[in-house]
Protein backbone atom coordinates (compact mmCIF):
# COMPACT_ATOMS: atom_id res chain seq x y z
CA UNK A 1 0.00 0.00 0.00
CA UNK A 2 1.19 3.46 -0.67
CA UNK A 3 2.38 5.66 2.17
CA UNK A 4 -0.11 8.11 2.56
CA UNK A 5 -2.28 9.41 5.85
CA UNK A 6 -5.84 8.28 5.16
CA UNK A 7 -7.15 9.78 8.22
CA UNK A 8 -5.89 13.35 7.49
CA UNK A 9 -8.85 12.95 4.33
CA UNK A 10 -11.25 12.85 7.33
CA UNK A 11 -10.63 16.13 8.37
CA UNK A 12 -11.35 17.46 4.90
CA UNK A 13 -14.94 19.09 3.78
CA UNK A 14 -15.06 16.53 1.03
CA UNK A 15 -15.65 14.06 4.05
CA UNK A 16 -17.55 16.25 6.10
CA UNK A 17 -21.04 13.60 5.75
CA UNK A 18 -19.15 11.64 8.25
CA UNK A 19 -18.91 13.62 11.35
CA UNK A 20 -22.37 15.70 10.86
CA UNK A 21 -24.82 12.63 9.82
CA UNK A 22 -27.05 11.44 12.44
CA UNK A 23 -26.69 8.00 11.52
CA UNK A 24 -22.64 8.00 11.48
CA UNK A 25 -20.59 10.52 13.36
CA UNK A 26 -20.14 8.81 16.80
CA UNK A 27 -22.52 6.02 15.52
CA UNK A 28 -19.34 4.72 13.68
CA UNK A 29 -17.85 1.28 14.23
CA UNK A 30 -15.52 0.81 11.79
CA UNK A 31 -14.27 2.80 8.67
CA UNK A 32 -11.42 1.25 6.47
CA UNK A 33 -9.68 1.17 3.84
CA UNK A 34 -11.71 -0.84 0.40
CA UNK A 35 -10.79 -1.81 -3.18
CA UNK A 36 -7.42 -2.40 -4.62
CA UNK A 37 -5.87 0.06 -1.37
CA UNK A 38 -7.57 -2.73 1.30
CA UNK A 39 -6.02 -5.98 -1.56
CA UNK A 40 -2.95 -3.81 -1.48
CA UNK A 41 -2.75 -3.90 -5.10
CA UNK A 42 -3.10 -0.06 -6.04
CA UNK A 43 -1.41 1.60 -8.68
CA UNK A 44 -0.88 5.65 -9.31
CA UNK A 45 -4.70 5.53 -11.01
CA UNK A 46 -6.37 3.60 -7.77
CA UNK A 47 -9.82 5.12 -6.65
CA UNK A 48 -9.98 5.72 -2.97
CA UNK A 49 -13.07 3.58 -1.10
CA UNK A 50 -13.95 3.49 1.94
CA UNK A 51 -15.79 1.02 3.57
CA UNK A 52 -17.62 0.54 7.26
CA UNK A 53 -19.75 -0.37 9.32
CA UNK A 54 -22.87 2.12 11.63
CA UNK A 55 -24.97 1.04 14.36
CA UNK A 56 -28.68 1.39 13.65
CA UNK A 57 -30.50 4.28 15.37
CA UNK A 58 -32.96 3.39 18.29
CA UNK A 59 -35.68 3.87 16.08
CA UNK A 60 -34.84 1.11 13.48
CA UNK A 61 -34.59 -1.11 16.53
CA UNK A 62 -37.67 -0.56 18.46
CA UNK A 63 -39.43 2.43 15.85
CA UNK A 64 -40.38 2.33 12.36
CA UNK A 65 -37.50 3.69 10.64
CA UNK A 66 -35.25 1.19 8.69
CA UNK A 67 -31.98 1.92 7.30
CA UNK A 68 -29.46 -0.41 5.21
CA UNK A 69 -26.62 0.99 3.90
CA UNK A 70 -25.51 5.07 3.86
CA UNK A 71 -23.23 5.55 0.13
CA UNK A 72 -21.76 8.77 -0.55
CA UNK A 73 -21.18 8.60 -4.42
CA UNK A 74 -18.71 11.27 -4.81
CA UNK A 75 -16.07 10.18 -2.59
CA UNK A 76 -16.95 6.26 -2.86
CA UNK A 77 -17.87 5.32 0.84
CA UNK A 78 -20.14 3.03 2.02
CA UNK A 79 -21.15 2.16 5.43
CA UNK A 80 -23.44 -1.02 6.47
CA UNK A 81 -25.73 -0.74 9.00
CA UNK A 82 -24.76 -3.34 12.31
CA UNK A 83 -28.21 -5.54 11.36
CA UNK A 84 -27.89 -5.53 7.63
CA UNK A 85 -24.09 -6.11 7.72
CA UNK A 86 -24.63 -8.87 9.86
CA UNK A 87 -26.85 -10.58 7.85
CA UNK A 88 -24.62 -10.72 4.57
CA UNK A 89 -21.61 -11.88 7.22
CA UNK A 90 -23.40 -14.78 7.66
CA UNK A 91 -23.55 -16.08 4.33
CA UNK A 92 -20.16 -15.04 4.10
CA UNK A 93 -20.65 -12.27 1.33
CA UNK A 94 -17.22 -11.51 0.17
CA UNK A 95 -17.55 -7.21 -0.41
CA UNK A 96 -18.44 -7.19 3.32
CA UNK A 97 -16.51 -10.07 5.35
CA UNK A 98 -13.36 -8.50 3.31
CA UNK A 99 -14.12 -5.05 5.86
CA UNK A 100 -13.26 -7.66 8.94
CA UNK A 101 -10.48 -8.66 7.43
CA UNK A 102 -8.23 -5.63 7.13
CA UNK A 103 -5.03 -5.31 8.93
CA UNK A 104 -5.41 -2.65 11.68
CA UNK A 105 -3.52 -0.28 10.19
CA UNK A 106 -5.92 -0.02 7.63
CA UNK A 107 -8.71 1.27 10.22
CA UNK A 108 -9.43 4.88 9.90
CA UNK A 109 -12.03 4.59 12.78
CA UNK A 110 -12.66 2.02 15.45
CA UNK A 111 -15.11 2.14 18.24
CA UNK A 112 -14.95 -0.07 21.16
CA UNK A 113 -18.02 -1.84 19.48
CA UNK A 114 -16.45 -1.65 16.23
CA UNK A 115 -13.21 -3.40 18.07
CA UNK A 116 -15.37 -6.12 19.12
CA UNK A 117 -17.48 -6.57 15.61
CA UNK A 118 -13.71 -6.88 14.80
CA UNK A 119 -12.36 -9.47 17.90
CA UNK A 120 -15.33 -11.48 16.84
CA UNK A 121 -15.33 -12.02 13.04
CA UNK A 122 -14.81 -15.11 13.45
CA UNK A 123 -17.92 -16.37 14.68
CA UNK A 124 -19.85 -15.67 10.99
CA UNK A 125 -16.94 -18.05 9.19
CA UNK A 126 -18.95 -21.43 7.77
CA UNK A 127 -17.88 -23.14 4.93
CA UNK A 128 -21.00 -21.04 3.32
CA UNK A 129 -17.64 -19.22 2.02
CA UNK A 130 -17.03 -22.18 -0.97
CA UNK A 131 -20.42 -21.10 -1.85
CA UNK A 132 -20.03 -17.47 -2.07
CA UNK A 133 -17.02 -16.54 -2.84
CA UNK A 134 -17.11 -19.33 -5.76
CA UNK A 135 -20.36 -17.68 -6.85
CA UNK A 136 -18.38 -14.33 -7.13
CA UNK A 137 -15.40 -15.87 -8.88
CA UNK A 138 -17.94 -17.69 -11.38
CA UNK A 139 -19.08 -13.92 -11.92
CA UNK A 140 -15.91 -12.46 -12.96
CA UNK A 141 -14.93 -15.17 -14.95
CA UNK A 142 -18.21 -14.77 -16.86
CA UNK A 143 -17.37 -11.10 -17.41
CA UNK A 144 -13.70 -11.82 -18.36
CA UNK A 145 -14.64 -14.42 -21.36
CA UNK A 146 -17.31 -12.44 -21.98
CA UNK A 147 -14.76 -9.48 -22.42
CA UNK A 148 -12.50 -11.37 -24.34
CA UNK A 149 -15.31 -13.00 -26.78
CA UNK A 150 -16.35 -9.50 -27.86
CA UNK A 151 -13.28 -7.56 -28.91
CA UNK A 152 -11.07 -11.18 -30.74
CA UNK A 153 -14.35 -13.44 -32.23
CA UNK A 154 -16.28 -13.19 -35.27
CA UNK A 155 -19.64 -12.89 -34.29
CA UNK A 156 -20.89 -16.13 -35.02
CA UNK A 157 -18.55 -17.30 -32.67
CA UNK A 158 -19.31 -14.72 -30.03
CA UNK A 159 -22.93 -15.98 -29.89
CA UNK A 160 -21.53 -19.42 -29.47
CA UNK A 161 -20.05 -18.24 -26.46
CA UNK A 162 -23.17 -16.48 -25.33
CA UNK A 163 -24.86 -19.25 -25.55
CA UNK A 164 -22.81 -21.54 -23.95
CA UNK A 165 -22.72 -18.99 -20.83
CA UNK A 166 -26.35 -18.90 -20.91
CA UNK A 167 -26.77 -22.84 -20.97
CA UNK A 168 -24.53 -22.96 -18.32
CA UNK A 169 -26.41 -20.83 -16.13
CA UNK A 170 -29.41 -22.87 -17.06
CA UNK A 171 -27.27 -25.78 -15.61
CA UNK A 172 -27.10 -24.18 -12.58
CA UNK A 173 -30.30 -23.53 -11.94
CA UNK A 174 -31.28 -27.61 -12.44
CA UNK A 175 -28.99 -28.08 -10.02
CA UNK A 176 -30.52 -25.95 -7.54
CA UNK A 177 -34.03 -26.94 -8.53
CA UNK A 178 -33.35 -30.75 -7.80
CA UNK A 179 -36.01 -31.76 -10.14
CA UNK A 180 -37.21 -29.96 -13.35
CA UNK A 181 -40.42 -31.34 -14.78
CA UNK A 182 -42.31 -28.06 -15.19
CA UNK A 183 -41.37 -28.06 -19.19
CA UNK A 184 -38.81 -27.48 -21.17
CA UNK A 185 -36.45 -24.92 -22.79
CA UNK A 186 -34.42 -24.91 -26.16
CA UNK A 187 -31.65 -22.51 -26.88
CA UNK A 188 -30.02 -23.07 -30.43
CA UNK A 189 -28.54 -20.35 -32.74
CA UNK A 190 -29.79 -19.85 -35.99
CA UNK A 191 -29.58 -17.08 -38.97
CA UNK A 192 -30.41 -14.03 -37.39
CA UNK A 193 -33.98 -12.16 -37.60
CA UNK A 194 -31.97 -8.77 -36.33
CA UNK A 195 -30.31 -7.22 -39.52
CA UNK A 196 -27.35 -6.42 -37.59
CA UNK A 197 -26.05 -9.53 -36.62
CA UNK A 198 -25.01 -12.29 -38.71
CA UNK A 199 -26.70 -15.30 -36.45
CA UNK A 200 -28.12 -14.95 -33.06
CA UNK A 201 -29.78 -17.12 -30.16
CA UNK A 202 -33.26 -18.29 -30.24
CA UNK A 203 -35.11 -19.64 -27.18
CA UNK A 204 -38.18 -22.38 -27.70
CA UNK A 205 -40.03 -22.67 -24.59
CA UNK A 206 -43.13 -24.64 -23.42
CA UNK A 207 -43.85 -24.81 -19.37
CA UNK A 208 -46.59 -25.98 -17.27
CA UNK A 209 -47.36 -25.16 -13.74
CA UNK A 210 -44.42 -23.66 -13.78
CA UNK A 211 -44.49 -21.60 -10.20
CA UNK A 212 -43.77 -17.59 -11.60
CA UNK A 213 -41.08 -17.00 -9.23
CA UNK A 214 -38.99 -19.82 -10.55
CA UNK A 215 -39.42 -18.71 -13.54
CA UNK A 216 -38.42 -15.15 -12.87
CA UNK A 217 -35.28 -16.55 -11.05
CA UNK A 218 -34.34 -18.61 -14.60
CA UNK A 219 -34.85 -15.63 -16.94
CA UNK A 220 -33.13 -13.45 -14.26
CA UNK A 221 -30.02 -15.44 -14.48
CA UNK A 222 -29.92 -15.74 -18.63
CA UNK A 223 -30.47 -12.06 -18.74
CA UNK A 224 -27.89 -11.22 -16.39
CA UNK A 225 -25.50 -12.91 -18.73
CA UNK A 226 -26.55 -10.73 -21.68
CA UNK A 227 -26.44 -7.50 -19.15
CA UNK A 228 -22.96 -8.19 -18.56
CA UNK A 229 -21.65 -9.15 -21.75
CA UNK A 230 -23.01 -6.20 -22.93
CA UNK A 231 -22.13 -3.57 -20.74
CA UNK A 232 -18.72 -4.42 -21.21
CA UNK A 233 -19.04 -3.71 -24.46
CA UNK A 234 -19.51 0.08 -23.66
CA UNK A 235 -16.00 1.21 -22.78
CA UNK A 236 -13.13 2.22 -24.68
CA UNK A 237 -10.73 0.10 -25.72
CA UNK A 238 -7.35 1.10 -23.15
CA UNK A 239 -9.71 0.67 -20.38
CA UNK A 240 -10.94 -2.48 -22.16
CA UNK A 241 -7.31 -3.78 -21.37
CA UNK A 242 -7.36 -2.40 -17.71
CA UNK A 243 -10.75 -3.83 -16.74
CA UNK A 244 -9.52 -7.22 -18.34
CA UNK A 245 -6.77 -7.55 -16.24
CA UNK A 246 -8.49 -6.52 -13.15
CA UNK A 247 -11.24 -8.86 -14.00
CA UNK A 248 -8.17 -11.63 -13.98
CA UNK A 249 -6.68 -10.19 -10.65
CA UNK A 250 -9.87 -10.31 -8.48
CA UNK A 251 -10.67 -13.76 -9.78
CA UNK A 252 -7.79 -14.69 -8.67
CA UNK A 253 -8.06 -12.98 -5.20
CA UNK A 254 -11.48 -14.11 -4.24
CA UNK A 255 -9.94 -17.86 -4.75
CA UNK A 256 -7.65 -16.82 -2.55
CA UNK A 257 -9.19 -15.56 0.23
CA UNK A 258 -12.00 -18.05 0.26
CA UNK A 259 -8.83 -20.47 0.57
CA UNK A 260 -8.18 -18.65 3.69
CA UNK A 261 -11.12 -18.73 5.44
CA UNK A 262 -11.90 -22.44 4.73
CA UNK A 263 -8.32 -23.61 5.65
CA UNK A 264 -7.08 -21.16 8.42
CA UNK A 265 -10.40 -19.80 9.61
CA UNK A 266 -8.77 -16.76 8.82
CA UNK A 267 -10.20 -13.12 6.72
CA UNK A 268 -7.08 -11.77 5.18
CA UNK A 269 -7.95 -8.72 3.14
CA UNK A 270 -4.37 -7.41 2.24
CA UNK A 271 -2.74 -9.81 -0.35
CA UNK A 272 0.99 -9.46 1.24
CA UNK A 273 2.51 -12.56 0.07
CA UNK A 274 0.80 -12.86 -3.33
CA UNK A 275 1.16 -9.19 -4.00
CA UNK A 276 4.02 -9.42 -6.84
CA UNK A 277 1.56 -12.36 -8.34
CA UNK A 278 -1.75 -10.58 -8.12
CA UNK A 279 0.08 -6.80 -9.48
CA UNK A 280 1.95 -8.88 -12.48
CA UNK A 281 -1.82 -10.61 -13.56
CA UNK A 282 -3.11 -6.66 -13.24
CA UNK A 283 -0.64 -4.93 -15.16
CA UNK A 284 -0.80 -7.71 -18.29
CA UNK A 285 1.73 -9.87 -17.27
CA UNK A 286 -0.41 -12.62 -18.35
CA UNK A 287 -1.47 -11.17 -21.57
CA UNK A 288 -1.30 -12.65 -25.27
CA UNK A 289 -0.40 -10.03 -28.07
CA UNK A 290 -4.08 -10.97 -28.92
CA UNK A 291 -5.52 -9.94 -25.32
CA UNK A 292 -6.21 -12.98 -24.63
CA UNK A 293 -4.29 -14.45 -21.38
CA UNK A 294 -2.12 -17.51 -21.49
CA UNK A 295 -2.37 -21.24 -20.74
CA UNK A 296 0.12 -20.54 -17.57
CA UNK A 297 -3.05 -17.79 -16.23
CA UNK A 298 -5.50 -20.66 -16.81
CA UNK A 299 -3.41 -23.80 -15.43
CA UNK A 300 -3.05 -21.08 -12.31
CA UNK A 301 -7.02 -20.23 -12.70
CA UNK A 302 -7.50 -24.35 -12.40
CA UNK A 303 -5.36 -24.78 -9.44
CA UNK A 304 -7.15 -22.50 -7.73
CA UNK A 305 -10.81 -24.20 -8.50
CA UNK A 306 -9.21 -27.33 -7.13
CA UNK A 307 -7.82 -25.99 -4.08
CA UNK A 308 -10.85 -24.34 -3.43
CA UNK A 309 -12.76 -27.59 -3.85
CA UNK A 310 -10.55 -29.55 -1.78
CA UNK A 311 -10.24 -26.25 0.72
CA UNK A 312 -14.06 -26.74 1.33
CA UNK A 313 -14.03 -30.70 1.99
CA UNK A 314 -11.66 -30.83 4.05
CA UNK A 315 -12.64 -27.62 6.79
CA UNK A 316 -12.79 -27.73 9.95
CA UNK A 317 -15.05 -24.95 9.98
CA UNK A 318 -18.94 -25.54 10.44
CA UNK A 319 -21.58 -25.64 7.82
CA UNK A 320 -23.56 -22.63 9.40
CA UNK A 321 -22.89 -20.27 11.58
CA UNK A 322 -23.75 -21.00 15.45
CA UNK A 323 -27.00 -18.63 15.37
CA UNK A 324 -27.57 -18.79 19.24
CA UNK A 325 -23.65 -17.09 19.53
CA UNK A 326 -24.50 -14.47 16.79
CA UNK A 327 -27.79 -13.69 18.16
CA UNK A 328 -26.45 -12.87 21.61
CA UNK A 329 -23.84 -10.52 20.29
CA UNK A 330 -26.02 -8.73 17.92
CA UNK A 331 -28.37 -8.37 21.22
CA UNK A 332 -25.62 -7.62 22.94
CA UNK A 333 -24.55 -4.40 20.08
CA UNK A 334 -28.02 -3.38 19.66
CA UNK A 335 -28.45 -2.76 23.43
CA UNK A 336 -25.38 -0.54 23.78
CA UNK A 337 -26.89 1.01 20.44
CA UNK A 338 -30.27 2.00 22.00
CA UNK A 339 -27.43 3.94 25.48
CA UNK A 340 -25.48 6.07 22.27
Amino acid sequence: MADRDFKKLLDTEEYEFLKTNPRLGKRIMLLGLGGSYAYGTNNENSDIDFRGVTLNLPSDLVGLTEFEQYEDGDTDTVLYSFNKIVKLLLECNPNTIEILGLDEDQYLIMSSLGRELYKHRGMFLSKRAARSFGGYASAQLRRLQNAIARDFMPQKEREQHILRSVQNVLEDFGRRYDRFDKGRIHLYIDQAENPKLETEIFVDADFKRLPLRDYEKMWSSMHNVVKDYDKIGKRNKKKDDNHLNKHAMHLIRLFMMAIDILERGEIRTRRTAEQELLLKIRNGGFQTAEKDFMPEFYELLSDYEKRLEQAEKESCLPDHPDMVRVEEFVEHINRRALEI
